[in-house]
């Protein structure tokens, strides 16, 4: 039953997204990656995972919001069965809590998963991106060994914008970029600017 649901969302995903896929700057791979895009719409993680290859999709689980799938049973099911997401708490104001959930997100990666992320932390309100909460750094230390993909996700905010519910059919496109790392003595400012610029740069591609 699970895998009859999953076709059917990637198949409605890909209808309405009308979803091209650009692998600019590295290749397909089921090696461990993070894979961490712009945040505009619902749609991101649902489009993003549909986007990549069945083989990588079923190694790679998106990171979302605990306050939204958890209380409703049917985005429960989804987040659980179909996705295989890591529910995390949004908005941590404390430093303790903050860390609680990037442990959480490495123990669901393992030594076998992929992870989707959205750096900005929450959705913005139009095609620009917005500066990069310091998570990813986090996780870049504590995982050097895990290419770091960037991705821009265009036209999605058209299609879902924040506020709305009822999505519009239009055209949309994933561009993965070239992987980065952590570099030795890099400050958390210098990393996530780069980090950041990596995602804008596809934008322009």
């Amino acid at each position: 039953m699970t895998k009859i649901v999953t076709a059917i969302i990637i198949w409605i995903t890909k209808l309405l997204s009308g979803v091209s896929v650009r692998w600019v700057g590295c290749n397909p791979d089921t090696r461990q990656r993070i894979y961490f895009a712009n945040h505009t719409s619902m749609l991101d993680f649902v489009v993003l995972w549909s986007a990549l290859p069945k083989d990588i999709r079923i190694l790679t689980r998106p990171v979302a919001a605990k306050d939204y799938f958890e209380p409703n049973k049917l985005r429960r099911y989804l987040a659980v069965n179909v996705f295989n997401a890591v529910l995390v708490k949004r908005n941590s104001v404390d430093i303790s809590e903050r860390q609680e959930q990037i442990e959480l997100m490495l123990d669901a990666m393992g030594e076998r998963y992929s992870l989707i992320i959205f750096p900005e932390g929450t959705r913005s309100f139009g095609p620009e991106v917005a500066p990069f909460k310091s998570g990813l750094y986090y996780m870049a230390i504590k995982r050097p060994d895990v290419e770091l993909v960037p991705v821009y996700i265009d036209n999605l905010n058209r299609i879902l914008p924040r506020g709305e519910f009822l999505p519009v059919p239009l055209l949309s496109c994933v561009s993965f970029g070239s992987p980065i790392r952590f570099l030795e003595g890099e400050t958390k400012d210098d990393f996530l600017k780069r980090a950041y610029e990596a995602v804008c740069k596809l934008k322009q591609l």
